[in-house]
């Protein structure tokens, strides 16, 4: 591994428009469950299938068992970042990173630092009423009562993406911009398995991709760097 880190380096010393692209496994070293692996969310038992209650057809018909999911098993309010989020923020500090882009809705790398981040499915941490838009915090989400109501008796939805829903188009273009223009991408923390998401890493065409997962994924063979091993432990041996 000191070697392919050693290697990184290099590859950022060089790198004037770095791009990260990151999943699930950027969080889970604080202490936030991903959803794919053998102890995700999706490996235990529920009365309806995680992917069922988080669509929009469940949120729409049975709001009440979606909240008593949701803020059971998908709010980690308590969680801190971690030396990955940290080490991202210090990269953008420094203007070699320009853009985190995120499939987590978690919000830790704004607690981190940084400033440039696209997220993908949403944040947990952004919630507005489906009749008349209004504008709710999270703290507002855990207070309630069950389904959490708007003043004008419309429900609250988290602005996160449902199974069913549309990515936004704003964020879709702007991270693919970013991708498009970067001489070097880094893909952290997932497995590239879910689209259209993982689909934007398509855009990149430099010659410094790096990977750096703990598992292989079917975009190794592409890479111009692979590293093995924490996402945290890896990015924290970075030297800026």
């Amino acid at each position: 591994m000191q070697e392919n880190i050693k290697q990184l380096n290099t590859y950022i010393a060089e790198s004037n428009y770095i791009v990260f692209f990151g999943g699930a496994g950027v969080s889970t070293e604080s202490g936030i469950p991903d959803f794919r692996s053998k102890d995700g969310l999706y490996s235990q038992k529920y009365k309806y299938p995680p992917e069922t209650i988080l669509s929009r057809e469940f949120f729409r018909s049975n709001a009440s068992e979606f909240y008593e999911f949701y803020k059971n098993k998908m709010l980690f309010l308590d969680a801190k970042p971690n030396a990955a989020h940290l080490k991202l923020a210090e990269l953008e500090k420094i203007g070699k990173l320009k853009a985190v882009i995120t499939q987590n809705i978690d919000g830790l790398h704004q607690a981190a630092g940084s400033q440039n981040v696209f997220e993908l499915h949403g944040s947990v941490h952004r919630n507005f009423c489906v009749n008349c838009k209004d504008s709710y915090n999270v703290s507002s989400i855990i207070a309630s009562h069950d389904i959490p109501k708007c003043d004008c008796g419309g429900i609250v939805k988290p602005d996160v993406v449902l199974f069913g829903e549309q990515l936004n188009n704003n964020v879709i273009s702007q991270s693919v911009q970013h991708i498009a223009n970067a001489d070097m991408l880094i893909i952290g923390g997932t497995s590239l398995g879910v689209y259209p998401a993982a689909g934007l890493i398509d855009y990149y065409d430099g010659d410094r991709l790096t990977l750096i997962n703990k598992s292989v994924t079917h975009v190794d063979r592409r890479a111009d760097l692979v590293v093995y091993g924490s996402i945290g432990e890896v990015l924290g041996g970075v030297r800026v």
